[in-house]
């Protein structure tokens, strides 16, 4: 036995490193994960504020129309008092 482990090296040795890299690999797979939900979490918080500040464009948009057009129905009123 003495001889086969001289060959093949020291089995427990390598074992212990083996775990401890794949300790190593999987605290990186971890850090990577949370890394990766995080990114996707702030895409789409952002996503979902740039959809609440278009509602808001379209709604401010839409006042806007209807207060240019209670404006334009109203132009020909006023400009009837002017012409004598």
């Amino acid at each position: 036995m003495g001889q086969l482990s001289a060959i093949t090296g020291n089995t427990p040795l390598k074992a212990a490193h083996a775990k401890i890299l794949l300790a190593i690999l999987a605290a990186l797979l971890a850090i990577a994960g949370a890394l990766a939900y995080r990114r996707h979490e702030l895409v789409k918080a952002a996503v979902l504020r740039e959809r609440k500040e278009y509602e808001m464009f379209l709604q401010q948009a839409e006042k806007d129309k209807q207060k240019h057009s209670s404006a334009a129905a109203n132009e020909g009123k006023v400009w009837r008092k002017y012409i004598p």
